[in-house]
Order: structure tokens, then C-alpha cells, then sequence
């Protein structure tokens, strides 16, 4: 448990994503008081002073602090960089950790960047912003410069009619160690399953009303585990998906096909049969130990098999995810995996590195399992990211989590032409997209003003199935103006 105490700003997140870098997976009050029992960080900004104290059960064990001039009239932008600043820099002195993204806490890097240039720097300044004011490391801001510089690509190729539809399939064969979503056991749910597509098909009967008006550039069907559904079920829905939306005039449709145990070759031709023009097979590791540790309920060999009967059927646009940083594993886990993906050469691989989140079973057994040091994880990063250039790979699209360890971040590499566009698009929140499905949140875009609005689904599947005419009318309000 971390304390933290606001002198003379009202600015707690900041205060607490910053410490939550240094002291990960811990929880944070804001309080009044010092406590007696647990650190306490003290964050300042009052009478031309920006600092930070830390105290241990009620002593003081370091403070720093810097002048600003009391007459200057600091932006909010300005006020987060100072408060921030001054606890990195007490941090950083105490813990002797300094962080390879700095003071930069946000989950989209690209996007700053991004930012930077729209306000009329050139990319090269830009960077060097984020060296010397957020004090991130000439590495990651070059990488941040090369995937601003790709997701500019695809964004500037979007006009105001272009909208994506996301159509989410809550059911998964067994709960991954580390996995937070809303999913459901399918053992316990096989009887809901079709009382579920019943509901999801009214709902993307109901949407394509309001996607008619605009091009649908994108579809992603995610999950869960979208082929948890057997062959009949994904028939039924891949031909519902075809009978409301133009899928052939599409630039990306994606199924999420995800766990190799819930693939066969059947329901492979039966997506390629329905224009799905992207897939993905994720192994997470290539490691048996660690793939038994997690929960999954597959072999390596059955990753390797279902990669190349896809490649058979005709796949020809193939993602696969790896988590770096799963219990036991270390750098050279990491090789291991990324030489067997070399061998299968994929047109997509998505680093992501291992977010501890509350609803997971790692959070619940957190103490059975040895994580992650943060200098292991740099040579996973650097072990993940060498793999990518020898495959011929770029970096297109990148974002952090909360809890993640180190800190770090979630990249996406690909072959020239096989971007993930959905995936920059929900991430850089550019373009309407229309959600479909449990849990599944409906997002719409103003692109002149930038305002963003949300419609959340009910997440609980019986729910949906027996509110969906409720939920309809609350979403039909919600895009009244659609």
C-alpha cells in the first residue's frame, strides 16, 4: 500500500501513475496525513516550488525539489510535467530504477508524438521533446517517432464516412492465469451459446441501420475466443455479418480465431469462405512449461499444426500474439518462442508485455508464481524486438497498460501492406466504432471537434440475452444523432 498526500494542486492521478512505475502493484490512497505504517509520498506545487518527499512509516527518506517562477501561469499540461517530474526525480535517487519511459505515463506514446507534430514540430523535435522534458529513453522515443510516423499513414487515409464495427464473442474454452476480460467458461455457457448469437444477430441486425449511412472500413470479431463457437454457430454469424454489412468492400476484416485448441480446418474455410481477411493465432509462448503453467490446454506442436493447415486453406494474412514476461520465463524463453514464430514467419506479431490486472487469477496467486525482474524484461524487449528486424517486421502500433510490468509497453510489428488498422484505429480513438455484443462498448467520434461519446453494453452474457431489447433503446437513444 502506497499513501500520497496534494499540497497546493488537485492532481491525484498523476501522482499516482507516476509512483505506481516506481512501486507497481501495490494500492493507492490519497490521504492527510503521514502514515506510520507504509510510504507516504508528498507531492508539491504551491509558492514557486514543484517537489516530492517520501517518507517510510513515518520518517523522511528523501525530498527534492525545484523553483519555478510564481509569476508564470503554468497550463495543465505544464502543472502534470512538474508534479510528475519532481517525484521521478525523488524516485529515481531512492529506488535507483529509472524508468525507460520517464515521466511519460500515458498508454499511447505514438500519440503524443503525434501531437507534438500537429503543433508544428518536425519528427526529429518532437523526440528530443520527449528526451529532455519527459526524460524518456533515446530508444523508446525513436520508436515512439517510427510508430506515430505509421499510424500517420493510416489515419490520414480515413474520411469522415469511414466507421469500424467490433462484434465481441464472450466464451473461452478454460481462464488463462493472467487473463482479466469478461469471458465465459464455455463448459458452464454451452447451453447459452445460441441464445447468445440469437441476441448478438438482433444486435448487428440493428446496428447495420446506422452503418448503412457510412463504410464500414473494418471488422473485428473478438472475444473471449470467437472459434470457441463450433462450425455451425460461426456459419450462423459470419453469414449474418454478410447479410448486414458490405464485408467484400471492407479493407480489414478480422476474426480473433486466438487459442489453437478451439481451431479446426473446418471453421478456417468457413472464414475464408466469408471474405475474413485477417486472423489471429496466438500462442502467447512457445514454451510447454509455460503454456501448462497459464492454463492453456494446447501443445506447441498444435500451434505449429493449425498455422500451416491456415496457411493451406489460404490465410495469407496471419497475426500472432506473444506475452513476454509470464511466470517462470526469462530471456531466453523469449528466443526460444521467437525462433519457432521465425520459422512460421507470420505477417503480424504483437509483443504485449504481462499486465498484472485485479480480475485475474495471477492477481489472486500472486505469491505461487516468480515475475519478471525489470532488467529481464528489457532483454525480452530487446529479444522480441531483434526477432522482429531478422524477420522483416516494423513496428506500426504500440500502447501501455496500468500494471504493466516495468512499465512498459505492447507493440505491434508487421510486413509492409498488412498493418492492423483496426487496431491503431480503437487505439488513436479515431474513428466511430460501432460495438456489438456483451461487454462490448460502442464509441463515436466527432472528428471536427474530437468529442467522444461511449454506450456500454451490459458485460454478464444471461443479461444480454434477456435485456437486449432494453440495452437496444438505451443505444438507440445514445446514437440519436447518427
Amino acid at each position: 500500500m502506497i499513501k500520497f498526500i496534494l499540497k497546493g494542486h488537485d492532481l491525484p492521478h498523476e501522482v499516482q501513475t507516476i509512483v505506481q512505475v516506481f512501486y507497481p502493484n501495490r494500492h493507492y490512497y490519497e490521504t492527510d496525513e503521514i502514515s506510520k505504517e507504509t510510504y507516504t509520498v508528498v507531492s508539491i506545487l504551491e509558492n514557486g516550488i514543484s517537489g516530492a518527499k517520501l517518507y517510510d512509516c513515518g520518517e523522511l527518506v528523501g525530498e527534492y525539489e525545484e523553483n519555478y517562477d510564481e509569476e508564470e501561469i503554468l497550463n495543465i499540461k505544464e502543472k502534470k510535467r512538474k508534479i510528475k517530474t519532481a517525484i521521478y526525480k525523488l524516485l529515481t535517487k531512492i529506488t535507483g530504477y529509472t524508468p525507460v519511459w520517464g515521466i511519460l505515463t500515458g498508454i499511447r506514446p505514438a500519440k503524443t508524438i503525434n501531437d507534438l507534430i500537429d503543433e508544428g514540430m518536425t519528427g526529429d523535435e518532437a523526440l528530443r521533446f520527449l528526451c529532455d522534458k519527459y526524460f524518456v529513453f533515446e530508444e523508446k522515443a525513436r520508436l515512439s517517432l517510427e510508430v506515430a510516423l505509421e499510424e500517420r499513414k493510416i489515419l490520414e487515409a480515413d474520411s469522415d464516412k469511414d466507421v469500424s464495427v467490433y462484434i465481441g464473442i464472450p466464451f473461452c474454452p478454460t481462464r488463462c492465469l493472467y487473463c482479466s476480460f469478461t469471458s465465459y467458461m464455455l463448459s458452464q455457457y454451452k447451453n447459452k451459446v445460441d441464445a447468445y448469437i440469437d441476441s448478438l444477430i438482433k444486435e448487428i441486425e440493428f446496428t447495420s441501420q446506422y452503418t448503412s449511412k457510412y463504410n464500414v472500413k473494418n471488422i473485428y470479431i473478438g472475444g473471449g475466443t470467437p472459434t470457441s463457437l463450433n462450425e455451425e454457430q460461426l456459419e450462423r454469424l459470419l453469414t449474418a455479418v454478410d447479410e448486414n454489412f458490405d464485408v467484400k468492400n471492407t479493407v480489414e476484416y478480422t476474426v480473433e480465431a486466438g487459442r489453437p485448441d478451439t481451431i479446426t480446418e473446418e471453421k478456417l474455410v468457413i472464414m475464408k469462405k466469408h471474405n475474413v481477411s485477417r486472423i489471429s493465432i496466438n500462442p502467447q509462448t512457445m514454451n510447454q512449461k509455460t503454456l501448462d503453467i497459464i492454463g492453456r490446454n494446447h501443445s506447441v506442436s498444435d500451434i505449429k499444426n493449425i498455422f500451416e493447415i491456415a496457411r493451406k486453406v489460404g490465410h495469407n494474412n496471419i497475426n500472432m500474439d506473444i506475452i513476454l514476461g509470464l511466470p517462470e520465463e526469462n530471456a531466453t524463453d523469449v528466443s526460444r518462442t521467437m525462433e519457432e514464430i521465425m520459422k512460421l514467419s507470420p505477417e503480424n506479431v504483437t509483443v504485449h508485455t504481462l499486465a498484472v490486472k485485479r480480475a485475474s487469477r495471477l492477481k489472486e496467486q500472486f505469491d505461487l508464481y516468480t515475475l519478471t525482474s525489470l532488467e529481464e524484461m528489457e532483454k525480452m524487449l530487446s529479444v522480441s524486438q531483434n526477432y522482429a528486424e531478422k524477420m522483416g517486421l516494423k513496428p506500426y502500433y504500440m500502447y501501455r497498460q496500468k500494471n504493466m510490468l516495468g512499465s512498459f509497453e505492447n507493440v505491434g510489428y508487421c510486413k509492409e501492406g498488412t498493418e492492423g488498422i483496426y487496431n491503431v484505429e480503437i487505439m488513436e480513438e479515431h474513428q466511430t466504432i460501432f460495438a456489438c455484443g456483451a461487454g462490448a462498448t460502442t464509441k463515436t467520434v466527432d472528428r471536427k471537434t474530437g468529442r467522444i461519446e461511449r454506450i456500454f453494453n451490459v458485460k454478464s452474457v444471461d443479461d444480454y440475452i434477456s435485456r437486449l431489447d432494453e440495452m437496444l433503446e438505451r443505444k438507440k437513444e445514445g446514437l440519436k444523432n447518427f
